[in-house]
């Protein structure tokens, strides 16, 4: 279901009648999962991501065939604020970069048989350096929130997101410290490698974010407004689709959180289809899982963005399925069970 939506409260709407995770389906699964050629538990983690998508999909076997990726890109008027190792323009060479098959995210996609789309969002019109306004205007986070709700196609069996905008980490760290506390110094990290003085700027960069726009209580979709970015806000409305039509959502790392964050702030049981792929090397992430309540399936250090991390992951996912639906049971095969 396309949508266009022009007031917040439109938005919220759809979310405030979420399809339930079917429990039973889960139990389901769970109960013939212990009846396969293996000791029960042994899969580990494995066995409770098979449980979990049956949930989600309505269905004893999980399958995963359909997988989608959305690269969400978009450039950050704070970064004049010079809190990056690389120009504005890397944001837009990127994007071409991805079309044109030759970044990471793009042998990950190709190595694990996923759709991966690109949406270049208005490139040529940074948001506003959030130091001095907001970043977006309600309407320019409501637009985005669409295109990211209609990335998603309702036939997905999984859903992951990534991102390229340089500055895009400062955002996320400033969206982090508004909803869970703390100053820049608490949530902000090195990103693309930056150095001890940018370190220090960019730390400066995000208090006065918050001075500004952080200051009593603001609800978490204003503090998306005044200080994300198109991306981040592209990855919440692609989170809430996923939600909407029971589609696992794979997260990637600190700045796919910071739009998980957000949600999470919004809503109970808004994330609740979101599996987190990875812990990454950035400075705060593993603090953001915390919050978000979400264990992450591998830690490799990673600090890539552009959903690699999570699309890393999607071997760990498809050998839990394929376990699950593909393994005889013990009196399929002839071997005995324990007493």
């Amino acid at each position: 279901m396309k949508q266009e939506f022009s007031t917040i409260s439109e938005y919220k709407d759809l979310l405030n009648d979420l399809p339930e995770f079917d429990k039973p389906m889960s139990e389901l699964a769970k109960n013939y999962n212990a009846t396969l050629t293996k000791p029960e538990g042994s899969l580990g983690r494995l066995e409770e991501l098979a449980w979990f998508f049956a949930g989600w999909q309505g269905t004893k076997k999980p399958k995963l065939e359909n997988i989608q990726i959305a690269i969400f890109a978009g450039n950050h008027g704070v970064s004049k604020q010079g809190i990056s190792a690389f120009p504005t323009e890397v944001t837009s060479q990127m994007v071409e970069n991805f079309k044109n098959g030759g970044a990471a995210i793009n042998q990950l996609a190709q190595l694990f048989n996923a759709k991966l789309q690109v949406y270049a969002m208005d490139l040529d019109l940074p948001t506003n350096d959030f130091t001095e306004k907001p970043a977006l205007t309600e309407q320019e986070c409501l637009d985005a929130i669409s295109i990211g709700w209609n990335s998603v196609d309702p036939d997905s069996d999984l859903f992951l997101a990534g991102e390229m905008g340089i500055g895009n980490t400062t955002s996320a760290a400033a969206i982090a410290a508004a909803l869970c506390g703390g100053g820049g110094v608490s949530w902000v990290g090195r990103g693309t490698g930056i150095s001890d003085t940018t370190l220090e700027k960019k730390v400066e960069v995000v208090d006065k974010g918050l001075a500004k726009h952080a200051v009593g209580v603001v609800p978490p979709l204003e503090i998306l407004q005044r200080l994300g970015g198109r991306e981040i806000a592209a990855i919440v409305g692609a989170i809430s689709a996923t939600r909407f039509n029971k589609i696992p959502f794979l997260l990637d790392g600190f700045i796919c959180g910071s739009a998980a964050l957000v949600l999470k702030k919004m809503f109970s049981g808004s994330i609740d289809h979101v599996v987190s792929s990875h812990v990454s090397a950035e400075y705060a992430h593993k603090k953001m899982l915390k919050k978000l309540n979400k264990k992450p399936l591998i830690s490799l250090d990673l600090r890539l963005g552009e959903g690699s991390g999570a699309a890393v992951s999607l071997g760990i996912i498809k050998s839990a399925l394929a376990c699950h639906s593909g393994m005889a049971s013990f009196d399929s095969a002839g071997v005995s069970n324990k007493d």
